[in-house]
């Protein structure tokens, strides 16, 4: 239905975007703002045409879907509250002294970086592709936005696309502010991240397509940042005394965790670690019988599917890998079949395959010795985007051996719950250590993730007349910056 885009078609965009850089960059604050508001209200009466066309291409539910946009909105609508707010600039300022004059007035804040190439992500029609948050960041940033759709959900992207013209049309921003693309194959994505206007890259989906496209950027005769979300198998380290006492509670909970969405999620807890025991063996048992009560589901498209099973089938396979569980019920074409594993601790430190992310509904036990081991498993184990930690007050305070251990491997550290489900708000990390995503330094959920498509640039020894707004002693935006070392909305006298 869609066609791939031709090269004449990618260099318009990428041109016409590089155009668009340079007056949208120059709007203020609060325009960037009413524009993602207006994004936002034309998916909101789309909503109807969107969920049902999404509904049609992904197997996922009409609830799902619509909670999903209205995830997709609300970004929106808080990206641009924090782009107008303006404390993600990091204003910074120190004022010249009178006395020395060796010590000048220097003054810094971020500014936008250029055209964005985003790329859809399969499972997340919405939140994490067209008008997703890697959309609402580069735009909040003061960047245009290039969009390639994803081949799994293209006529959805496409839908999406045209509520975000509709908006800028409406905004009277310039053409190349935004541009949408399809690409089923590399060859589109390469001429993207490759194109010598492109600035930045968002990316979320499968640790080879984004390393991929991480090396591309790499590669350019001038390298641009690519951020990328790659996956994880978000482990969760169960502590005896919690164990103990609810090893019933603890199972049926990640039971549903691990089957929630037939486990599409880069948050799906892949891998849970114990210590041998009797709880331990309660707790699996527990976990196997709801497991094998939980029916296969259609997964987004045959593509995952087919991986998924490829995955799952690679791992069960493995030297000393046992299944726990299965589900009881008839696995159809291009289900996903709720699955359990174990594997003891001394397996998983020598076998790489299991440390292996398998996107859908399986978990892995691993079962330790000690906590000796358990700690060697956590020092091991590579860069994931959450790890979770079930303890008690007890559990917690004997083992920071362990949580300090568990700190260095995630992004987002959970006690006592599950890793499924991200909130968006200024304080979620949802980003890692590689390979969960190429720069932990930054989140692509909360308006911190603007951040990722900025720079610094500090002005030394300038006038007041023409320093950015940002940036001049009246403060006529009112936003708050840090002067001389103190916080502080107010102006420089």
């Amino acid at each position: 239905m869609f066609t791939d885009a031709t090269s004449e078609e990618i260099n318009t965009a990428m041109d016409n975007a590089w155009v668009a850089f340079h007056e949208y960059r120059k709007l203020p604050l609060k325009s960037r703002a009413d524009f993602m508001r207006a994004i936002g209200f034309e998916l909101e009466t789309a909503s109807k045409e969107l969920v049902e066309t999404a509904k049609k291409e992904t197997n996922l539910s009409a609830e799902r879907l619509d909670g999903e946009l209205k995830r997709t909105i609300l970004q929106l609508n808080q990206y641009g509250a924090a782009s107008e707010k303006g404390e993600w600039l990091e204003a910074r300022i120190d004022t010249a002294s009178k006395d020395n004059k060796s010590i000048h007035d220097i003054r810094k804040m971020l500014v936008p970086l250029g055209p964005v190439v985003v790329f859809g992500a399969s499972n997340f029609p919405f939140a994490y592709s067209t008008a997703g948050g890697d959309t609402a960041c580069a735009f909040a940033a003061g960047c245009p936005v290039i969009v390639k759709a994803h081949p799994a959900h293209a006529e959805t992207s496409e839908k999406v696309a045209e509520a975000i013209l509709k908006a800028a049309y409406k905004c009277n921003l310039p053409d190349g502010i935004f541009s949408h693309l399809h690409g089923a194959g590399i060859e589109v994505g390469k001429a993207l991240v490759m194109h010598p206007k492109t600035r930045a890259v968002g990316f979320t989906g499968s640790l080879a397509g984004g390393k991929q496209l991480f090396d591309w950027g790499n590669q350019r005769e001038i390298p641009i940042p690519v951020f990328a979300e790659m996956g994880s198998i978000n482990p969760v380290f169960l502590l005896a005394e919690k164990l103990k006492l609810s090893a019933d509670e603890t199972a049926k909970t990640y039971a549903q965790s691990i089957t929630q969405g037939i486990g599409q999620f880069c948050t799906n807890p892949g891998l849970i670690i114990g210590i041998e025991s009797d709880d331990l063996q309660k707790f699996m048992q527990i976990l196997g019988n709801e497991i094998q009560k939980s029916p296969p589901g259609k997964m987004l498209h045959p593509g995952i599917a087919k991986a998924f099973d490829e995955k799952r089938n690679k791992a069960l396979h493995e030297k000393n890998v046992h299944i726990v569980s299965v589900s009881e019920f008839e696995k159809k074409e291009n289900e996903g079949i709720p699955t359990i594993a174990t594997a003891t601790g001394e397996v998983f430190l020598k076998n790489p395959v299991l440390h292996q992310e398998v996107f859908g509904p399986y978990s892995l036990v691993i079962r330790c010795k000690d906590m000796k081991e358990m700690v060697e498993v956590a020092k091991q184990l590579e860069g994931q985007l959450t790890s979770t930690v079930m303890a008690t007050d007890n559990d917690f305070i004997s083992n920071q051996e362990l949580i300090e251990e568990i700190k260095n491997i995630c992004g987002r550290l959970i006690l006592n719950g599950v890793p499924t489900g991200v909130q968006v708000c200024l304080s979620m990390q949802h980003g890692g250590p590689f390979p969960a995503t190429t720069d932990s330094r930054f989140t692509s959920v909360g308006a911190d993730g603007i951040k990722r498509f900025a720079r610094p640039i500090a002005f030394q020894n300038w006038e007041n007349k023409f320093l950015p707004d940002e940036l001049k002693n009246e403060n006529p935006l009112h936003i708050w910056r840090t002067v001389n070392d103190e916080i502080t909305d107010k102006p420089i006298n």
